[in-house]
């Protein structure tokens, strides 16, 4: 345990930004596998989940939460399903 006080609220920044990063990347991970499910079983809204996964990507992209090119890299390849598709 920290005995400097910086470092002691340092520690609690920490977990709070740690908890709302990994609610986000929870997240990300869930629309993704909507989006492809709905694409693998040809769904109605399959374009919609894609159009979800790709803002939410964007958006933890924007944040800091997720680096910007595995951002792309995720959206690249849920948009080639999506084109391969339909």
């Amino acid at each position: 345990m920290a005995n400097i006080k910086s470092q002691i609220k340092r520690n609690r920044q920490n977990e709070k930004r740690n908890l709302a990063n990994r609610k986000v990347r929870s997240e990300i991970h869930t629309r993704t596998k909507s989006a492809v499910a709905a694409l693998d079983e040809g769904d109605d809204n399959a374009e919609e989940a894609v159009k979800e996964a790709i803002k939410r990507l964007d958006k933890a992209a924007q944040k800091g939460v997720l680096h910007k090119k595995k951002a792309a890299r995720k959206k690249s390849q849920l948009a080639k399903r999506l084109a391969q598709q339909g």
